[in-house]
């Protein structure tokens, strides 16, 4: 079955998917969305391999990583596995993998091999730590890389410990950072003719994500610290206490304090010597949460909402997921998109992020059964039904 999207904006494209767990699929995902033919390998059920942090096949995860592919199971391990991974090389123009160095090149999957079969082809390696140095062969997960950037360090209360963002954070921005890297190759190949070697850390990532901390620290030699939902150089820029539940309040700058403080019926606070500037608010947070607290704990969230929008003052509730999506902004943006899952029925997963005009990305397939376009591929390849047949009694598909 045909399952790719022949009028989408990357449909010229054919993107291999060697990769697994997270940051991979979810490169490989922006192309998928965008219509591209991506073709997820897998093994076998001969070799087991599981998909680790993502649950099972017809779970939440796994739909949501590797909708709009097609599957085909090949054991990389298997002297015979050439003469399918070969030919479909040679097809490609992207190959996604998220092997560690060392297991890329006993494969035979590494840079250098790949151009030799396809120079055209454009390789998107994602490690932990790198391709070289001292952590080369090292595993990288979310939660460790975001202890190592920072992110651990500066998340969490003052006198709590150090504490993970709530969503994989380095693992999802890897994959937004290599579909980004991969693209920008696809570019410079219309103008060389030639594909290259993108490659990507989480480790990098990381660092890459803690941003205006890092820079911090780079230039100005400070150390972020764990303070809570205050943003460290800006306030108030936290989350208050209302009668019902909490207000996110961006009110950074002068004159955002002031619209700030009418809202509150507090103009007065606006002119407290404590509170006169940013860095007066910054360094006095302690009070300046204290009052203000007493103040949002006098109405509703919603009540709260609806003055503060009247005076522009940047503010938004703090939901659960299922609040998320009753939002009416949120169904406005239709951000819960509708597939039909073959044992499931109708599902909604999230859909693409990224909204073009005229060529807009569709969720349209979940996740296919394991090699359910195997033959259809193969085939494609040139490959005999014998031939096929041969390969499947042998356990390389």
């Amino acid at each position: 079955m045909q399952r790719t999207l022949r009028n989408g904006a990357l449909s010229r494209f054919r993107v291999i998917d060697l990769s697994q767990v997270r940051a991979g699929p979810t490169c490989v995902k922006q192309f998928a969305d965008f219509g591209a033919d991506v073709i997820k390998v897998e093994p076998p059920d001969s070799v087991p391999r599981g998909e680790l942090y993502v649950g099972a096949r017809d779970g939440a995860d796994m739909q949501n990583l590797h909708r709009n592919k097609r599957s085909i199971t090949l054991n990389l391990k298997s002297p015979r596995a050439k003469e399918v991974l070969e030919p479909l090389l040679r097809t490609a123009d992207v190959v996604v993998e998220n092997f560690r160095p060392s297991v890329k090149e006993r494969l035979g999957l590494d840079y250098d091999t790949l151009s030799k079969i396809n120079p055209r082809v454009v390789l998107v390696s994602i490690s932990g730590f790198g391709q070289d140095g001292p952590y080369r062969d090292r595993p990288g997960f979310d939660q460790v890389i975001q202890g190592m950037c920072g992110l651990m360090s500066a998340t969490g209360t003052p006198e709590g410990p150090p504490t993970r963002a709530g969503a994989a954070v380095i693992d999802v921005g890897a994959g937004v950072y290599a579909a980004l890297g991969a693209m920008t190759a696809l570019l410079e190949r219309e103008h060389s003719g030639k594909g290259q070697w993108v490659q990507l850390s989480l480790l990098h990532v990381g660092i890459g994500l803690m941003d205006f901390q890092a820079a911090r620290y780079l230039v100005e030699g400070d150390i972020a610290e764990r303070i809570g939902n205050d943003h460290p150089t800006s306030m108030p820029t936290s989350a208050y206490s209302t009668a019902d539940g909490y207000v996110n309040i961006g009110a950074g700058g002068d004159d955002m304090w002031r619209r700030l403080c009418s809202a509150l019926g507090q103009s007065a606070l606006a002119e407290d010597p404590d509170f006169r500037t940013d860095r007066d608010r910054v360094r006095n947070r302690d009070r300046l949460n204290h009052l203000l607290n007493e103040h949002f704990r006098t109405a509703t969230t919603d009540q709260w909402m609806a003055r503060l929008s009247e005076a522009d003052v940047p503010s938004g509730p703090i939901y659960t997921m299922d609040q998320v999506f009753a939002d009416p902004q949120v169904q406005h943006s239709r951000i819960a998109a509708p597939v039909v899952h073959p044992r499931r029925g109708e599902i909604r997963l999230v859909d693409q992020v990224v909204q073009l005009a005229r060529t807009p990305a569709h969720v349209a397939n979940t996740l296919e059964d394991k090699g359910g376009s195997n033959d259809d591929i193969l085939g494609e390849l040139g490959l005999s039904a014998e031939t096929i047949a041969e390969l499947r009694l042998q356990q390389v598909i």
